[in-house]
């Protein structure tokens, strides 16, 4: 069973590509966020492989992945392997260390990390912005050979070393990520230009539902998770943060609708 968070694709990518290969189905975080179980309950096969896969977001997993282990509730646990696959543009810090702490909460194990480098997306502060076109394009190239490498881990068993911490990886996790999650979530500039048709995407793709159309444009609510969904698939590049992307480059993965 794989569980997977998703902004602009890149984790929806690998978690498809993982699917297919270990032959197991997809459930996506976001959607099962919102039920209103306080238990979110999924039972398993004795010989199913977990696997968590999800974006990093400064250093630390997108802040959604550990609200959904806080609720999940695994039937039939009975020591099968949980594996962590994050994306992150460059590094992960210890990403993998603050998924192993929300997972040891409910008394799950973790049994590897791995990580896939794709095309950076955070462009919300100074001296954030997307890769180059041909930076991208070597990442996206890229990208296949690391996710059949961690499949062939995954199914010898063998410990290979797939993680990209990078360097200062306590500083980037332990300081930088609690300020990213306690101050930037749930706190938004995110304006419509008049370049807006509203067409209505960004309310149905925001993983959220923070963003509303009301007559006919989008509004946010103070429920966002910064996942940078809604500014890099607008058609119509009609989506800003305040002033800072107004010269910044846009990102999806060219495989995810």
């Amino acid at each position: 069973m794989i569980f997977y968070f998703t902004g602009t694709g890149n984790s929806l990518w690998v978690a498809k590509a993982l699917g297919e290969a270990l032959g197991e189905p997809l459930v996506p975080i976001a959607d099962e966020l919102r039920k209103e179980d306080k238990d979110l309950v999924y039972p398993l096969r004795q010989d199913e492989k977990i696997l968590f896969v999800y974006p990093v977001h400064s250093w630390g997993p997108a802040v959604p992945v550990a609200r959904f282990i806080s609720r999940l509730v695994l039937d039939g646990y009975a020591g099968q392997s949980v594996y962590s696959v994050s994306t992150c543009g460059d590094e992960c810090g210890y990403a993998d260390q603050l998924l192993e702490k929300a997972l040891r909460k409910r008394r799950l194990p973790l049994t590897a990390a791995y990580s896939v480098i794709m095309p950076n997306n955070y462009i919300l502060l100074p001296g954030f912005d997307v890769d180059s076109k041909e930076v991208e394009e070597q990442k996206l190239q890229e990208a296949p050979a690391r996710v059949g490498e961690i499949i062939e881990a995954i199914c010898s068993g063998q410990d290979s070393s797939l993680y990209t911490q990078g360097s200062m990886p306590f500083l980037k996790s332990r300081l930088v990520y609690p300020l990213f999650a306690h101050l930037a979530i749930g706190r938004n500039s995110f304006r419509a230009t008049d370049a807006c048709i509203s067409c209505g995407l960004c309310e149905r793709i925001c993983p959220t539902g923070t963003i509303t159309l009301q007559e006919g444009k989008p509004v946010w609510s103070n429920t966002c998770v910064q996942c940078v969904a809604c500014i890099h698939r607008c058609p119509v590049r009609a989506i800003e943060y305040g002033k800072e992307t107004l010269k910044k480059g846009r990102y999806h993965h060219p495989q995810v609708k």
